[in-house]
């Protein structure tokens, strides 16, 4: 089974997290979940981004690059909206990387070094008509990285909600969600 490490969205550790988290649990992997915002979960996504912009990006990649060194170099990262700046960092630049699960956002790679490893597998996951994930380039930046890796996939789903993943969130559609989960599932068991 695989060993992931989840970084969390810009509400913070929600219930919603912690679920999706358990899933991947239940399946028979090992998950690990930090807490990048030290406690802080906001009820709106312009509250928790201003608390990241305040602590600064940096340190929340920081605080995600801390929380991988307490585990086996050999991890699959996932990363929710802001926690996919710390998951595709160490996906791009931590050795032993075991794959880079990118849900609702993904940065240009050249942001961290300008190529992608030729032995991590990806997945991104958005949805289609998300203003951020679809509006501010997400989406582009995921068509290169699948353009560029040998093993990277980008789903897409019909719809305009961003943490869509998060069931414990205003914004989740069961049905996409659904598929996410299914998808993240298929790839773990391909990367044990």
């Amino acid at each position: 089974m695989a060993e992931v490490l989840v970084f969390h969205h810009g509400h913070g550790l929600t219930l919603g997290v912690h679920e999706f988290a358990e899933q991947l649990r239940r399946a028979g992997h090992t998950v690990h979940v930090p807490d990048l915002y030290e406690g802080q979960v906001f009820d709106s996504l312009q509250e928790g981004i201003g608390y990241a912009e305040n602590a600064g990006f940096g340190t929340i990649i920081a605080r995600g690059a801390a929380a991988a060194e307490e585990h086996s170099a050999e991890l699959v990262y996932l990363g929710f909206s802001l926690g996919v700046l710390p998951a595709q960092k160490l996906a791009q630049t931590r050795p032993g990387a075991r794959g880079a699960l990118l849900l609702e956002a993904c940065i240009p790679v050249a942001e961290f070094g300008g190529a992608w490893p030729h032995d991590v597998p990806a997945q991104v996951h958005g949805m289609d008509a998300d203003p951020f994930f679809a509006g501010e380039g997400d989406v582009d930046a995921a068509r290169a990285l699948v353009e560029m890796a040998a093993d990277a996939e980008l789903f897409l789903y019909p719809g305009d909600r961003h943490l869509f993943t998060d069931s414990s969130l205003p914004s989740y559609d069961g049905q996409a969600a659904a598929q996410v989960s299914h998808r993240v599932l298929d790839f773990l068991d391909r990367t044990r």
